[in-house]
């Protein structure tokens, strides 16, 4: 996932995260609160996200585009956000991580973004055509 983010003056940056989701609706990641990423998240919420294949081959690709609002994840929520986010990382190899692994002697929190729409890029020839997409 690439987390696009900017801060208070709207200068931007990107990112990419590691990321589980619930229902491509809700995505959590773990990064550090001094990344330049998080450190825009907390003055200014709002964040694009792009979800793609970058192995894909040249033309065939598809990828998800989303306007969402993000925010460091505290208490209440941490348990099922972990939950969400551990079931994920196992499913790739990775290890199993509890709200203990994001506290403040850990360097690393977890933070969350809600899509409010989604689009996907047409494959007419026409640059940057999006088109909506209802996840319901």
């Amino acid at each position: 996932m690439v987390l696009a983010t900017a801060d208070a003056a709207g200068r931007p940056w990107s990112s990419p995260v590691y990321f589980a989701h619930v229902e491509c609706r809700e995505f959590f990641w773990l990064s550090s609160p001094e990344a330049v990423h998080s450190r825009n998240i907390a003055v200014r919420p709002q964040v694009g996200i792009a979800i793609f294949d970058s192995s894909a081959p040249i033309g065939t690709g598809q990828g998800v585009y989303m306007p969402a609002i993000a925010e460091s994840v505290a208490d209440p929520g941490i348990e099922r956000a972990m939950e969400v986010f551990s079931r994920r990382s196992l499913s790739h190899g990775g290890r199993a991580w509890t709200a203990a692994d994001v506290d403040e002697a850990s360097g690393l929190r977890l933070y969350r973004a809600v899509a409010n729409e989604h689009s996907i890029l047409a494959k007419d020839g026409q640059p940057d055509h999006r088109i909506p997409v209802d996840l319901a």
